[in-house]
C-alpha cells in the first residue's frame, strides 16, 4: 500500500488574503464545504487574530464543517495563539499553525531577534498552542533562505515542544526542484523528532515552480503539501491543489504516494471558489481551466475520436467534468463536425456535409468557438441552399430619465435578413437591462442573463490610436431561456453595443434550437 500525502488546503487563509480574492463569512463557509467534499486533510480556515471577521469565519467553519481538521494560523504571540484556540474551540478536529521567520533577513530586519531568541519563541509558543490543541504545526517562515544548521535546530526545537507537523515554506518562491529535494533529504536525515512527525512543504509560485517544487519536496520526504484551489495566494500564488493532486495520481509510478482526495470533486471546488471570489481560473489553467480537456485542432480531434489516450493523459471524468472534449472552431476538421452532428441527431454526408462544413467554417472564422446551440443553428440550415438569416444590431439609443426614481428607456434597432429593420422600446431599472429587454421583444426570445464576462483589451501603447485608446471589448454572455443556458460572444469598440451584440448572438442560438425542435407544421405556422 502506498504512503499517503496529506493535503493541507490554505485557500481560505493564504489564498484569501491575496488582493482580489477576499471573501465574506458566507462565501468562506461555502468554499469550506466544497473542500470537505473534496476530502482535503486540513482546512486552514483563516488567521483568527487578523480580524473579528476572520475569527468568526473560522468559528463557523469549526462548528459546521465536518471531516477535515480545521486550522487557524497564529504568530508566536500569546494573543494570537489564544485567539486561534478560541476560534477553534468547537471543532471536533483542530490544529493551531504557529509560524516564525528563521532566515537571517527575517531575524534581523523584521523581528530584531537573535538566533537564541528565535528558538525560545518557538519553544514557548508551540508549548502554549498545545494547551489549546493536540495538533500543532510549526512553520519556519522563509525556510529556504535559512542556514541549514539553524533550520535543523529550529525544527528540532519545535518538535521537542510538541509540534507534530514541521512546515518548510518557500515563502518568497525562490527555490528550485533540485534544491528543495536536497533540503528535504537533509532535514529528514538530521532533524530530531518523533517518528510520527510529518514534514510539510509550502511553495509559492513567484518563479512559476510552486507545483514542481512541491512535488520535488514529496520525493525528498515531505508527507504534507500546503496548497490552494486554483493556485491562489500571495503575489503569484501558491502551489495549485488540483495540479499537485493530479500529478501524484497520474504519475504514481514516479512518486509512489497517494492522497485521500476525491478527485471527481476538483472541478466543483474550483467553480465554487471562482463564484465566491468572482475570479475564474484562466482558460489555459491546467486541470480546471476551460481548455484543459478541450481539443480544437483537427489532427488532435481525429486522434481523440479514435482513442482518447492519443492526446489525453487524464480522463475528464476523473476531475468531475462530463464532456466530449471536442471544441469546434476554425481549426476543426470534418471528422469532428460529423461526430458532433451525429451526437445531436444529424447524419451529415455528401452535399449536406459540404454545405454544413462551409457554413461552419464561415461562422467559426467570425466567432472563434462554435458552441452546441450555434452548431445546431448551422445544422438546421444545412439541408437547404444559402445561409440562414441572422439578427444584427444597427442602432441603440438610451434616454436617461429626468427623475431619479424613473427608469431609463432603450430604443433598439435590429436588422434581419428576411424581416428587415425592426425597432422596439423597453424600460428597466438599468440602461443595459432595458436594452436587453428591447432585444428580447424584437426577437421573441424571453431570456434572463445568467452571466456576463467582460475583457477590456488595451491597444499597444507604442501604437497610439486616433481616438487615444484604440482598445477593444470582448463580451461573453450566458442567457437562461426556458431553463436552458445559451452562450454568445462579441467583440467591439464600445461596451454597450458589444453587450447587445453578444446578447443577440446567445438569443439567436436559443431561437435556432427552439426552431430545430419544432415539428414541420409548427415551423410553417411560426413562419
Amino acid at each position: 500500500m502506498m504512503e499517503q500525502v496529506r493535503i493541507f488546503d490554505t485557500t481560505l487563509r493564504d489564498g484569501e488574503q491575496a488582493p482580489g480574492f477576499s471573501m465574506n463569512e458566507d462565501a468562506k463557509l461555502r468554499v469550506a464545504r466544497a473542500l470537505a467534499a473534496l476530502k482535503v486533510d486540513v482546512i486552514e480556515a483563516g488567521f483568527a487574530a487578523a480580524s473579528p471577521g476572520d475569527a468568526r469565519a473560522i468559528a463557523r467553519i469549526a462548528e459546521q464543517v465536518e471531516g477535515p481538521v480545521i486550522c487557524s494560523l497564529a504568530r508566536t504571540t500569546e494573543a494570537d495563539i489564544r485567539a486561534a484556540g478560541a476560534a477553534l474551540a468547537n471543532a471536533p478536529r483542530k490544529r493551531i499553525h504557529v509560524f516564525l521567520g528563521t532566515s537571517p533577513i527575517h531575524r534581523e530586519a523584521k523581528l530584531g531577534l537573535t538566533p537564541a531568541e528565535v528558538l525560545e519563541k518557538i519553544r514557548t509558543s508551540v508549548a502554549l498552542a498545545r494547551e489549546y490543541a493536540d495538533d500543532v504545526e510549526f512553520s519556519a517562515e522563509d525556510a529556504i533562505r535559512t542556514e541549514r544548521d539553524f533550520l535543523v535546530e529550529a525544527l528540532s526545537v519545535a518538535a521537542a515542544s510538541g509540534a507534530m507537523t514541521l512546515n518548510v515554506p518557500d515563502t518568497v518562491g525562490y527555490t528550485t526542484p533540485d534544491e528543495i529535494y536536497e533540503l528535504f533529504r537533509h532535514l529528514v536525515a538530521h532533524v530530531d523528532r518523533p517518528r510520527e512527525a510529518v514534514f510539510s512543504a509550502h511553495c509559492h509560485d513567484d518563479l512559476g515552480m510552486a507545483v514542481a517544487n512541491s512535488l520535488a519536496a514529496v520525493r525528498g520526504g515531505a508527507r504534507q503539501v500546503e496548497c490552494a484551489v486554483n493556485g491562489i495566494g500571495e503575489r503569484a500564488g501558491n502551489c495549485a491543489l488540483e495540479d499537485v493532486v493530479m500529478a501524484l495520481k497520474t504519475r504514481a509510478d514516479v512518486f509512489g504516494v497517494s492522497t485521500g482526495i476525491d478527485t471527481t470533486r476538483l472541478l466543483a471546488a474550483s467553480r465554487t471558489l471562482a463564484q465566491a471570489t468572482n475570479s475564474p481560473p484562466p482558460r489555459n489553467k491546467s486541470i480546471v481551466g476551460a481548455n484543459a480537456f478541450a481539443h480544437e485542432s483537427g489532427i488532435h480531434q481525429h486522434g481523440i475520436l479514435k482513442n482518447r489516450e492519443t492526446y489525453e493523459i487524464m480522463k475528464p471524468e476523473d476531475i468531475g467534468l462530463a464532456t466530449h472534449g471536442i471544441v469546434l472552431g476554425k481549426h476543426s476538421g470534418r471528422h469532428a463536425l460529423v461526430a458532433r452532428a451525429k451526437a445531436l441527431g444529424f447524419a451529415l454526408e455528401g452535399e449536406a456535409l459540404d454545405r454544413a462544413f462551409a457554413a461552419f467554417k464561415e461562422v467559426a472564422d467570425e466567432v472563434g468557438i462554435v458552441d452546441t446551440a450555434r452548431l445546431m443553428a448551422i445544422l438546421a440550415g444545412s439541408g437547404r441552399e444559402g445561409r440562414q438569416s441572422f439578427w444584427s444590431l444597427k442602432k441603440i439609443d438610451i434616454r436617461s430619465p429626468a427623475s431619479a426614481k424613473a427608469w431609463p428607456v432603450a430604443r433598439v434597432e435590429l436588422e434581419h435578413g428576411e424581416r428587415g429593420l425592426v425597432t422596439d422600446l423597453a424600460s428597466a431599472p438599468g440602461a443595459l437591462d432595458a436594452a436587453f429587454a428591447a432585444v428580447s421583444q424584437i426577437m421573441g426570445v424571453p431570456a434572463r442573463v445568467d452571466k456576463i464576462e467582460l475583457q477590456y483589451i488595451a491597444a499597444d501603447a507604442e501604437e497610439p490610436a486616433s481616438d487615444g485608446q484604440g482598445a477593444n471589448v470582448l463580451i461573453e454572455i450566458t442567457l437562461e431561456v426556458e431553463g436552458e443556458l445559451f452562450s454568445g460572444r462579441a467583440r467591439a469598440r464600445d461596451i454597450l453595443p458589444c453587450c447587445l451584440a453578444a446578447y443577440i448572438d446567445a438569443a439567436a442560438n436559443a431561437e435556432a434550437v427552439s426552431r430545430f425542435r419544432q415539428t414541420p407544421s409548427e415551423r410553417a405556422e411560426a413562419a
